[in-house]
């Protein structure tokens, strides 16, 4: 895959001397987390403030990694995870999906070694949801309302990924960064190596709906039900919703046993 440098990171990481992969690759910081040590090397992540030409700053997470390949069918031999990655978040941002925002990305073979970089903003403002129920149960949930405008949020997004039968694959509360601002909520999806595309809507909606459903255990099962309204665009449980909470109640216990 070719390199993505979006223009208006060019100026930034120019203006930072970090516009090559070698100078960022060769950066010094500290990781974020530590480094991923499997599929024959290692992945890991840091993260650092970049100065803007006219003034202040912008965090991004810079991802490097070596020899940390998946193979697939056209790359037999292996081709870094990365690669998939910034696949799916350049398919997300051309159907207009709130996700990460690319900031840079190449791959490069130098000698006997596969390096790969995947840069992007950082999401300064925004929380996990996981986060957010967490303290929540401990300090007291809001008001219904509240609630409803974040099921209200989740679902639009998630509704859209969907309708572009975009299958998460890994549809977790901590994969679900949101922002409240004073008239709306901003939603985020991150970690997208595993999306896939399938062939029809409702093979892309099953799985995350009831990924989502069995790691939202912080909810009451009324809200849960609620969500899945809001996400199915109904006013009331009808035959059809009815049966698609019986699946998915059914695989969340299945899934819950294992």
């Amino acid at each position: 895959m070719q390199d993505h440098f979006p223009k208006q990171w060019q100026e930034i990481l120019r203006h930072n001397n970090l516009d090559s992969f070698e100078k960022l690759w060769a950066l010094e910081l500290d990781w974020f987390e530590e480094p991923n040590q499997r599929r024959g090397g290692w992945s890991g992540v840091s993260r650092c403030d970049l100065e803007l030409p006219e003034g202040g700053k912008v965090g991004v997470f810079l991802k490097r990694q070596e020899n940390h390949i998946t193979r697939t069918v056209l790359h037999p031999f292996g081709m870094s995870t990365f690669i998939r990655e910034i696949q799916n978040i350049l398919r997300f941002k051309k159907a207009s999906i709130p996700a990460l925002e690319p900031v840079y990305f190449a791959v490069r073979k130098i000698d006997s070694d596969l390096r790969a970089i995947l840069c992007s903003e950082a999401l300064d403002g925004y929380e996990p949801l996981e986060n957010l129920v967490k303290r929540w149960s401990t300090k007291g949930w809001p008001d219904r309302k509240t609630r409803q405008r974040l099921m209200q949020a989740i679902a639009v997004v998630m509704s859209r990924m969907h309708d572009h039968k975009i299958q998460h694959n890994c549809f977790y509360p901590k994969h679900i960064f949101v922002r409240f601002n004073e008239t709306a909520i901003d939603v985020r999806i991150i970690d997208l190596e595993k999306a896939k595309v399938k062939i029809l809507r409702r093979y892309a909606s099953f799985r995350d709906l009831y990924t989502l459903n069995r790691h939202s255990q912080g909810w009451s099962r009324t809200d849960r039900m609620r969500f899945l309204m809001i996400y199915l665009d109904r006013k009331r449980l009808d035959r059809d919703a009815k049966e698609l909470w019986r699946k998915i109640a059914t695989r969340t216990e299945v899934k819950g046993k294992k």
